[in-house]
């Protein structure tokens, strides 16, 4: 009887369903130990006054520059025309005639007359200062609007550059540039420095193409020779038991290096710009790559259980179908015992493609799950005996994923072995 698939908080199982029956495991299965949801993740720290302007864009803040450069100088003018004008009524004012007035109606006749100027001077100040202050928020509008625009304006080579720089890719790189026209500025220059970067890289590209090219036909023959005569050499009924234990020693060498060559080929092709993209199922991609595996792994004595359900993105099927047999096959490789076991599931979640692969096996310290993702590392326990592989197979998955816009993720599992989760756009 075999052990249920267990549980993982990325993938949903209340709604989906996978080979014919319900997702959700029973009662008491083991745990995957994977990523926490982002509910317990905790709430994100709160962000201070201080941190908002590394959180608005270049084109608000040259707006907000403008308008607040404009609108100062609008307010300096509307003080010095309010102060200009409380002067000018205090001296334009008409003087007062005491002349034939006793002395205490002069005093009472002079105060009335300059609380009335004061009064009419207060008046006609506060009506200014009413209307200014209307006129400065018109102002105010006016000067965020064209700001705006102005910002948009100059930005507009910038994001010219950034519109260049997306749809780049080692496809048309050859013909893709910027080809900015206009004065010989500073954004000119920029676009210049660009496309000369361009330029260089697509001689490295063509480069390494090349490469490859040649690579893989240089070591792929003279190792499918040595095969071929080392078969032959083994066929031979004359040939003595010793001669026939070195034959095999060295096509397990030769299969070796083969296998190497292979990883380091996939490695390179994996790297670069997807030449095949195509609607696929990942359920598909993974069943193959199970039928693939299933030899391996009986003839190991690791049981592989699956759960699998659709769920749909576009790619190359056969990069999608070597990563995923890759992660079987590091699943496998690695267990401890003959009784091991392996989990493989895909599905939905968060609206992002998901599959994750789970297997028994040495404890995995965390400190060390990311650089598995390097080419040629292992765990220490492995690096003396490096009969397991070459230490390819996990770099090529990340490769793979990232050229498909997806992330992968791996985390030890409670009881040994490992968690690795793979996300990448649903279609």
């Amino acid at each position: 009887m075999s052990e249920p698939v267990p549980t993982h908080p990325m993938i949903s199982p209340h709604s989906e369903r996978a080979e014919g029956r319900q997702v959700s495991p029973p009662s008491g299965a083991p745990s995957w130990d994977g990523p926490p949801p982002p509910e317990y993740l905790g709430s994100a720290p709160q962000g201070s006054l201080w941190d908002l302007p590394g959180k608005v864009s270049v084109r608000w803040r040259l707006t907000l520059t403008y308008s607040a450069m404009f609108f100062v100088a609008a307010a300096v003018v509307v003080m010095a025309l309010y102060t200009i004008a409380g002067s000018t009524i205090d001296n334009e004012w008409p003087s007062l005639n005491l002349r034939g007035l006793a002395p205490i109606e002069a005093a009472i006749t002079e105060a009335n007359w300059r609380a009335e100027q004061a009064r009419i001077q207060q008046i006609i100040q506060d009506a200014m200062l009413r209307s200014s202050i209307m006129a400065l928020v018109g102002v105010g509008i006016f000067a965020v609007i064209v700001g705006y625009f102005v910002a948009d304006r100059a930005l507009r080579p910038v994001s010219r550059m950034t519109a260049t720089a997306r749809k780049l890719s080692e496809g048309n790189l050859s013909h893709q540039r910027i080809a900015l026209q206009g004065p010989n500025d500073e954004l000119k220059e920029l676009a210049d420095t660009f496309d000369d970067m361009l330029t260089r890289l697509n001689v490295a590209f063509d480069t390494q193409r090349r490469f490859v090219a040649n690579a893989s036909h240089e070591l792929r023959t003279p190792l499918t020779i040595n095969r071929t005569v080392l078969e032959i050499a083994l066929g031979d009924p004359a040939a003595s038991e010793d001669l026939k234990a070195l034959g095999r020693t060295l096509l397990e060498v030769n299969a070796r290096n083969e296998k190497l060559i292979e990883g380091l080929l996939l490695l390179a092709r994996s790297e670069r710009e997807l030449a095949v993209r195509k609607p696929l199922d990942i359920k598909d991609v993974a069943q193959t790559a199970v039928e693939q595996v299933m030899p391996f792994a009986e003839e190991h004595g690791v049981t592989v259980t699956t759960e699998l359900s659709p769920a749909g993105t576009v790619g190359d099927p056969v990069l999608l179908e070597r990563c995923v047999s890759n992660l079987l096959e590091n699943a496998v490789k690695y267990n401890l015992s003959d009784s091991g076991k392996v989990w493989i599931r895909t599905g939905m979640a968060d609206g992002a493609l998901v599959v994750q692969v789970a297997n028994t096996g040495q404890h995995v310290p965390a400190y060390e799950v990311n650089s598995l993702f390097e080419p040629f590392r292992r765990l220490h326990a492995d690096r003396v005996d490096s009969a397991k592989g070459s230490g390819l197979g996990l770099s090529i998955v990340r490769a793979v994923v990232q050229a498909h816009g997806g992330n992968v993720a791996a985390v030890p599992r409670d009881g040994g072995g490992l968690v690795v989760t793979i996300r990448l756009p649903g279609r």
